[in-house]
């Protein structure tokens, strides 16, 4: 947790695939701890194809009867599926905007919002953005896509910098938006 939090959380991301992978973990973490996700993320990259969008859109019922069965992975039939649509439905808005990373950066303007929390409890589960982008995703057929679901997958993504005001990284993260 400490080595995510040190170099990925809250780091802008602009790359298709890894936007994907979250959207992947986001969902799968839905009602689980992150470190349980985390601790299973190498298990996800082999079981849905290096989180390739096109390949995973392509999965069979076989392949996921095959991935209910993988101890590796969260197998639970509804997050399995609902990724699987989620890779279809992200192909699609690629299709109809140019790209997922443009679409999706426009819920924010382009830019993360920064956030100035002094305490964890400060921090919202969710924000209207967050029911914003819920709203869309899910008019376009994603599944497993909530507010809260949302708001985290916003945050792992930098699109939001909900590091704490008191922590080493805010600065950083605010300086990698400037630049």
């Amino acid at each position: 947790m400490l080595r995510y939090h040190d170099r990925e959380w809250g780091v802008p991301v602009h790359d298709e695939r890894r936007l994907f992978e979250f959207l992947v973990l986001e969902g799968a973490q839905a009602g689980l701890s992150w470190a349980t996700i985390l601790n299973k993320r190498d298990a996800y990259r082999r079981a849905f194809a290096r989180f390739d969008p096109r390949a995973v859109a392509r999965f069979t019922a076989a392949r996921t009867r095959a991935l209910l069965r993988d101890e590796g992975i969260v197998r639970n039939r509804a997050k399995i599926a609902a990724s699987v649509a989620n890779a279809r439905a992200f192909l699609a808005v690629q299709r109809a905007e140019g790209s997922f990373d443009a679409w999706l950066w426009r819920h924010v303007d382009g830019r993360p919002i920064q956030n100035r929390w002094r305490q964890w409890r400060q921090v919202p589960a969710a924000t209207e953005v967050a029911h914003a982008l819920s709203g869309d995703l899910k008019a376009r057929g994603f599944a497993f896509v909530g507010p809260t679901i949302c708001y985290a997958f916003m945050q792992a993504t930098g699109m939001v910098n909900d590091h704490l005001v008191g922590c080493f990284r805010r600065g950083e993260i605010e300086r990698l938006a400037e630049s």
